[in-house]
């Protein structure tokens, strides 16, 4: 999937909205990160509350008829290469997939750009308040499920013993901002493209969820409120507003307009 589908010169065009300064922005960003990793870590210390909370959701989804997160599971334990696949991309691909995609709307869609970061900001600040308020084990934790920890089991890991863990809060399992960040990711990349194929951006969030829940990392309520709270904070952010703008490219017809973005500064 490639998400360069326009001329490279089309946000440097007169009236194209400007870039906002690259320190700043990098401080933002490094500030967002830093929000998502120090945030959690503050609601530590309701272990007990954690585990009861767990239970309930499990036998919440079981009452909703939610498929079982084994079925998942079990689809990934037939070889140890799917499996360790599915580990190393719950370790490695959510930071790096999130920091690509700020950086190429920064680069090619400045207004697209802007809105997704308040997005995610306002996503992440927003879920932030559950842990507090709603410890979550995850399922990894639960015994009686039948569910193996399978970063532990089968590698890599990015977790550590929960006592001993001092870099997250195992305790923060809902929402998932693994998936809700996949999720903008896709959303972002669909709205700032054109392509016809840009809709296959949604395999991404897809194979998070998938992968996420198969590694028993989360329920699936926790990618459901994640859902929820992204479709609120997209409520609360304005999408770029779109223009009349330079005639014929990009639609194969000449005289043909074709919108251009505006209204960056929001």
């Amino acid at each position: 999937m490639n998400a360069r589908t326009e001329p490279a010169e089309a946000d440097t065009e007169p009236g194209a909205p400007a870039r906002p300064p690259l320190i700043r922005e990098f401080l933002l960003v490094a500030g967002l990160f830093l929000v998502y990793k120090l945030g959690r870590r503050l609601a530590m210390g309701h272990t007990g509350e954690a585990y009861r909370n767990a239970g309930r959701v499990w036998h919440l989804e079981r009452t909703a008829h939610l498929p079982r997160e084994t079925a998942v599971q079990s689809a990934l334990l037939h070889g140890d290469t799917l499996v360790h696949v599915a580990n190393t991309y719950y370790a490695t691909v959510h930071f790096p997939a999130t920091l690509a995609f700020l950086v190429w709307l920064y680069l090619r869609r400045p207004a697209h750009y802007l809105w997704a970061r308040r997005v995610l900001a306002v996503l992440t600040g927003a879920a932030l308040v559950l842990p507090f308020t709603f410890p979550l084990a995850p399922p990894r934790m639960l015994t009686g499920t039948g569910l193996v920890d399978t970063g532990r089991v089968y590698g890599p890991s990015v977790y550590g013993p929960p006592a001993g863990d001092h870099l997250s809060n195992q305790f923060a399992a809902m929402p998932s901002l693994h998936f809700g960040w996949a999720l903008m990711l896709a959303i972002g990349l669909i709205a700032a493209t054109r392509s016809r194929w840009r809709h296959l951006w949604l395999l991404h969030p897809l194979v998070t969820l998938l992968v996420i829940v198969g590694t028993a990392n989360h329920y699936w309520l926790d990618a459901i409120v994640a859902t929820a709270m992204l479709g609120l904070s997209l409520g609360v952010v304005h999408r770029p507003r779109r223009a009349a703008g330079t005639a014929g490219r990009g639609t194969g017809r000449l005289g043909a307009p074709e919108p251009v973005l505006a209204g960056a500064g929001r």
